[in-house]
């Protein structure tokens, strides 16, 4: 006899899919008994076609769940005068295969403990891929189908088993265990509901059967947010996440509520993290609102586990198997990121495979065009020889030439190796902790106290050596050792780009190795790896990956623009906190670029896809940099915005130092490489004047270079009054700058004189200019690599305080505390004194800014100056008043205080190194001169605001990694 089954048939604007679907029931080979139907505000002719077919509709309110309409139903059919044995539930969007109804009944005979039966769900329209074939949830709250992503039907899955629950697209439930288990969950509003039915039924005992033989298509209309209700929202990722969280909570094992609440809160973090990393903010957002919903609904929450827990009579081993197990989702995040790193490599390749053939039809001549030819002639069994990284490399000469150049550029840097100090080099401190203290103190203990903030240089340096194991010393040495091959590389990248813009062709690639490597070059023959400044070494590295970023600003794609913008506003962000005259220089240039596109293109202005990014990269800086910039303005030390990281006196650099690329250090002696090889850059820039192909992007390149030395003229006659004397602002940026910016020039002037054809004086011409350019770059290549180290040393502490004695500033080699100072005179009455007081372990790199800029208190600079004039047993009380412990004059000393000191009275000579040294020991006890560190949790938002900012940059300058679901 056959089974009464009755249909229940749920719709909710559904009129573009209830035709097909009721083809479905009508051709069903197994009958129902009668048909429920329910229609929940439709605004369409979802109505009007279910009238047509059915004899009687429900219509219910636009607010009506799926689980409310599901349990209306179920009150209509236990009220017939003949209540069905069977339900079969639909959706207005899923449509049975003929055979569906019969085979899930048939399998209700082959096996009679299941009570519910559910069928292979395949999509629609495609009919061939699988959606589930039953499903479960893991602990992390995902939906389990135990099917790979996009798989297709080809009987693999064939096999009746028994699962945690089923769609209710397709269900067929017996009526009374339906009834016995109350219907669904009403607080599972669209999603979910299968699934809590499904744990329901397990835990009470029931059995729940996937047959894949019954098939029906789902579009998945509200999963894939083609259809938006009252009930889902726009975000319909937040129902899902807040539907397997409830499901999660309340079907769970009892007295288990506490630990999970508290395993969804870290679990959320890190998948919200997830989600900004792919770009998807929304999603984040939905799942924090999601758990804010279970955490406002803990007691609905208790209330529903209770009631589920008098009905779970079921063996708890057996509903845990048909759970998935517990490291599932630990290897679907494995198997995520192994998809994209096999993703974004299969694009790389295809994109250079693409770039190679279109190089071989453009140029016969080059490499690619051989290989390709080689590709050709092989027969179609033949397997073509090895090409490999290695292979392509070593049979490319240009290639193997960049290599040797960067190894040879790191082999120049050896003197970073092991620790490095220098004349413009503080020492390192003893951990990364030491550096990240210096950044989130308000008042710092150096000399004696200041308010002025760490230098924003010191924040990325603390995250590289945290990323070191906390090694300092190790990030120092990393930066200085490996900016060469960076900037060779971005460098090599930008010029690739730079001569493609000329020409499909490029410019030839001894010609991309040459203006890479006289650029690479720059900081490193101007003296300031040598003298110890950091600043230039990575602007020098940093600057061509800038350029190559600010190039997308002209990319066609809207969304390529402004990751340009950002990625841009990030590296100039980097570059500004190592050398603060990159983005004055930059404020000015885009300031002259507005000023010119308002007059020439206003369009431009009112299409913020084309004035965003620019604006954005420029932007980026300010509100990263602010919680450094606003206390070193508030605090007096408005002086840092000009400088450049290190220690004063900085080296300068007159107009002839800019044009050849050199530094003078105080002394007037040169830092760098002979100068006469800097002419090569300026001379070959001049020429490149020459060919008309390209004289327009060499006058762009000259422009840029003049303004940029004009606007640091300028700037460089404001006088910085430090104790060092007067300083000025930081030419470490505008020297790279400035033959960076030659160095494209030269290049492109070379591309364009080949382009015009080299023929008669233009040949001889040509082949000058390729003669000074080779001195130039090998002759400084040479010099870099036999001696360019300059006076870095790892000696770092000798070089950290040249002249005082390391036991002074060693607390465990003297009875002395670690508060107690070293009051450090240099100079002459004559020609002035200057003086430091050194604490704890001395002034280490980022703290000789803080010093600098600060400068001593007017107590101190008083007590000094009548130390240097007439001291006396008063005179050394009062330094003993300020917490001074010790009096050293590095050699030579100025006799006249020296001997002013030794005749007080009050002091002990102290042993020194060096013979010119003076020293002295004070007399008496110094006093606690109260200088202490403190924090301010104003300073600490500061910080913590950067660092969001500074994440959320980083996201937006990624790709777009994922699908919305509206586009899908």
């Amino acid at each position: 006899m056959q089974a009464s089954v009755a249909l229940v048939l749920v719709s909710h604007n559904g009129a573009g899919w209830l035709p097909t679907v009721i083809d479905g029931i009508r051709n069903q080979q197994a009958p129902v008994s009668f048909a429920v139907t329910i229609d929940t505000g439709s605004t369409d002719r979802s109505v009007e076609i279910l009238e047509e077919t059915f004899a009687q509709v429900v219509k219910l309110p636009a607010s009506t769940t799926f689980a409310d309409a599901a349990n209306e139903a179920l009150a209509i059919l236990h009220q017939a005068a003949q209540p069905p044995e069977w339900i079969w539930f639909l959706h207005d969007d899923s449509t049975p295969d003929p055979h569906a109804l019969a085979t899930l009944l048939n399998a209700a005979e082959e096996y009679p403990e299941a009570d519910i039966l559910g069928p292979k769900i395949r999509e629609w329209p495609s009919l061939r891929r699988m959606l589930e074939l039953g499903v479960s949830i893991s602990v992390t709250g995902n939906r389990e189908t135990g099917l790979e992503r996009g798989e297709y039907d080809q009987g693999q899955h064939d096999d009746v088993r028994r699962v945690l629950a089923v769609n209710t697209a397709g269900m067929l439930i017996r009526r009374e265990v339906l009834e016995y288990l109350g219907g669904f969950d009403k607080h599972l509003p669209v999603l979910g509901t299968d699934m809590d039915l499904g744990w329901r039924a397990a835990n009470a005992g029931f059995t729940t059967i996937a047959v894949p033989d019954a098939v029906v298509f789902h579009v998945e209309a509200a999963h894939r947010g083609v259809r938006k209700t009252q009930l889902t929202g726009r975000r319909i990722h937040y129902q899902e996440r807040r539907a397997a969280l409830y499901t999660l909570l309340v079907n769970g094992r009892p007295g288990t509520l506490p630990l999970w609440l508290i395993r969804f809160f870290f679990q959320t973090l890190w998948r919200m993290l997830g989600f900004v990393l792919v770009r998807d903010p929304g999603a984040a957002l939905d799942d924090l609102a999601a758990l804010g919903w279970i955490y406002g609904h803990t007691g609905q929450i208790m209330v529903a586990k209770g009631r589920r827990r008098k009905q779970a009579h079921a063996n708890k081993d057996e509903v845990k198997a048909l759970l998935p197990p517990p490291w599932l989702p630990y290897r679907h995040g494995l198997d995520f990121v192994s998809d994209v790193a096999t993703a974004v490599t299969l694009q790389a390749s295809d994109i250079a495979e693409r770039r190679q053939m279109a190089q071989a039809d453009a140029d016969p001549a080059s490499f690619a065009a051989k290989r390709q030819a080689e590709r050709d002639q092989l027969d179609e069994d033949e397997i073509p020889a090895e090409s490999g990284l290695l292979v392509r490399l070593f049979t490319n000469p240009v290639a193997v030439l960049l290599v040797i150049v960067g190894i040879l550029g790191v082999v120049g840097a050896r003197a970073a190796l092991g620790g490095v100090a220098g004349s413009g080099l503080g020492p390192t401190p003893q951990g990364a902790g030491d550096w990240w203290q210096l950044q989130f103190e308000s008042w710092h203990a150096i000399s004696q106290g200041t308010g002025v903030p760490a230098p924003p240089h010191v924040f990325p340096l603390a995250v590289l050596a945290t990323i070191l194991g906390g090694n300092p010393s190790l990030a120092v040495t990393g930066v200085m050792l490996l900016s060469f091959p960076v900037a060779l590389g971005g460098a090599w990248r930008l010029l690739r780009v730079a001569g493609r813009l000329i020409s499909h062709l490029g410019a030839p690639r001894w010609l991309l190795l040459w203006g890479s490597t006289a650029y690479a070059l720059v900081p490193y023959v101007s003296g300031a790896f040598g003298d110890g400044r950091i600043g230039p070494v990575v602007v020098g590295a940093m600057l061509p990956w800038l350029a190559h970023a600010g190039l997308g600003f002209s990319d066609p794609v809207a969304d390529r623009r402004w990751r340009a913008g950002w990625r841009t506003g990030l590296l100039l962000t980097v570059i500004t906190a190592f050398a603060p005259m990159a983005f004055l220089v930059a404020a000015v240039f885009a300031a002259v670029i507005f000023i010119t596109i308002r007059k020439l293109m206003p369009a431009v202005l009112r299409d913020r896809d084309q004035w965003g990014p620019p604006a954005a990269a420029i932007a980026t800086p300010v509100a990263l940099l602010l919680p450094w910039w606003l206390p070193l303005i508030f605090s007096g030390g408005w002086a840092g915005l000009l400088l450049d990281p290190g220690r004063m006196p900085a080296p300068a650099a007159g107009g002839f130092d800019l044009l050849v690329g050199r530094l003078t250090g105080f002394d007037g002696a040169d830092l760098g490489a002979p100068w006469w090889l800097g002419l090569a850059l300026p001379l070959l820039a001049v020429l490149a004047l020459i060919p008309s192909r390209t004289r327009i992007p060499v006058l762009v390149c000259w422009i840029g270079a003049v303004a940029t030395a004009v606007v640091t003229m300028l700037l460089s006659w404001i006088p910085i009054h430090l104790d060092a004397g007067i300083a000025r602002v930081g030419w470490g940026f505008p020297l790279v700058a400035i033959q960076g910016l030659a160095v494209v020039a030269a290049v492109l002037g070379v591309q364009g004189a080949i382009l015009d054809g080299l023929r008669g004086v233009r040949k001889v011409m040509v082949g000058a200019a390729a003669a000074v350019a080779a001195v130039g770059a090998i002759g400084s290549l040479g010099w870099f690599v036999y001696g360019g180290g300059g006076e870095l040393t790892d000696n770092t502490r000798a070089l950290g305080h040249i002249g005082v004695p390391s036991y002074m500033l060693d607390p465990t080699s003297t009875t002395l505390g670690p508060e107690d100072g070293v009051l450090v005179l240099r100079g002459s009455v004559d020609e002035g004194i200057r003086y430091a007081v050194l604490r704890n372990d001395g002034i280490t790199l980022g703290e000789d800014e803080i010093a600098q800029v600060a400068g001593g208190s007017q107590d101190l600079t008083g007590v000094v100056r009548r130390l240097a004039a007439d001291p006396d047993d008063a005179v050394i009380g009062d330094l003993s008043a300020q917490g001074v412990a010790y009096i050293v004059m590095p050699g030579p000393a100025d006799t006249a205080v020296a001997e002013g000191i030794d005749a007080s009275g009050s002091v002990t000579q102290a042993s020194t190194v060096e013979s010119s040294t003076r020293a002295w020991l004070l007399d008496s006890e110094p006093s606690d001169p109260g200088v202490t560190e403190s924090y301010s949790i104003i300073r600490s938002i500061l910080l913590v605001l950067a660092g969001m900012g500074l994440f959320v940059v980083l996201v937006l300058c990624l790709p777009t990694l994922i699908q919305r679901r509206e586009s899908a």
